[in-house]
């Protein structure tokens, strides 16, 4: 290498180093003040995730939706197989008719136990009648036998025909008191059969409910994630079949440290920019902040070990935003969130919420 290459490389190196300095000089002074009372964390656009799964165990029938896939509250997503449950619906409804055919027997019964009470006391009434009749001419005859108007033999009948008569109500009474009792076990039984039927229609009901049920749908707005189980598999009761993102409920979990954290509110608005889409910047605000510090020393005993403690913070991005723009809503991106500490200042020109059309 000659001498005149020689200072030429040198000169290159000593304005690369210059360069460098000048570029951390404007990062530190420069850049410092102009995010002065800002103050940032790394982290990823998160949501709620939700699974979609059958209430009761099966095979899975169909899926009807492809993952990456939006869909809507009340959206059917995937059905699951009912032929078993048809089946048992089938032997409900038999149940139920063979239940109420019964109320009808036992209604019939019923009403011939009545009517068999009332010819009994219809009877009682006409025994009743004989048997004073009986007795007024039994006392007659014992008058009549006394003055010798009459044979003995005939008082002797008529005080027989009297005890015949005493007998036949007797045994009238008795059957009524019969008729009664079957009236009683009639009427349980009434009340057994409608009960009968009361439970095979609740059957009825849990087994249309299942078979609503086995059609399985999104409890909220959002796109599907990923399928679990697939078509023709069997899954348990509670078993996930597909997952969803709620797009109405997404944020950004990032860390501060002490100093930073304690000066944050819920409710401290937060600017949101990601590295996907530098150009955008995303309004949120502060809907939780950790009361206990993450990855830390279970012992601290000095201000600097303190210094070095980290809290947890959620930014919420507002729902009415995300549904304005829910097709643009991505999980999983990386970002920055920037947290003014001052509410007093104003957010600088590259942090003023700029929004896709």
């Amino acid at each position: 290498m000659t001498g005149q290459q020689k200072k030429w490389l040198v000169r290159a190196l000593v304005i690369l180093v210059l360069g460098g300095l000048g570029v951390a000089v404007w990062y530190t002074f420069l850049r410092h003040g102009k995010d002065d009372g800002l103050i940032s964390g790394n982290g990823r656009i998160e949501a709620v995730e939700i699974d979609v799964a059958p209430k009761i165990a099966g095979r899975v029938k169909e899926i009807l939706v492809r993952e990456g896939e939006f869909v809507t509250a009340g959206q059917v997503v995937a059905r699951m197989d009912t032929d078993t449950l048809e089946a048992q619906l089938r032997e409900a409804v038999a149940q139920r008719q063979q239940a109420q055919s019964s109320v009808v027997t036992a209604q019939s019964q019923l009403a011939q136990r009545e009517s068999e009470r009332s010819a009994a006391l219809a009877l009682l009434a006409q025994r009743e009648a004989d048997l004073d009749k009986a007795r007024k001419h039994a006392r007659r005859s014992s008058e009549l036998v006394v003055k010798g108007a009459i044979a003995q033999q005939d008082a002797d009948d008529d005080r027989a025909q009297l005890r015949s008569a005493e007998a036949a109500v007797n045994a009238v009474r008795a059957q009524i008191a019969a008729s009664e009792a079957t009236i009683i076990t009639a009427r349980s039984q009434i009340t057994g059969a409608r009960s009968a039927v009361g439970a095979t229609e609740a059957n009825i009901e849990r087994i249309q409910a299942d078979i609503k049920d086995s059609a399985l749908k999104a409890p909220r707005d959002g796109r599907v994630q990923y399928k679990v189980a697939q078509q023709g598999e069997v899954v348990a009761a509670g078993g996930r079949v597909l997952n969803l993102v709620d797009l109405s409920d997404v944020y950004m979990t990032f860390f501060l440290p002490t100093a930073a954290a304690g000066k944050v509110a819920l409710g401290t608005e937060i600017r949101l920019v990601l590295d996907a889409v530098p150009q955008y910047v995303i309004p949120a605000k502060a809907s939780f902040v950790s009361d206990v510090a993450q990855f830390t020393p279970k012992t601290v005993e000095t201000a600097v070990e303190r210094e070095k403690l980290m809290f947890r913070i959620k930014a919420q991005i507002p729902p009415e935003l995300l549904k304005h723009h829910i097709r643009q809503v991505k999980t999983g991106l990386p970002g920055v969130a920037w947290v003014r500490l001052d509410a007093s200042k104003p957010w600088p020109a590259h942090l003023q919420v700029k929004l896709p059309q």
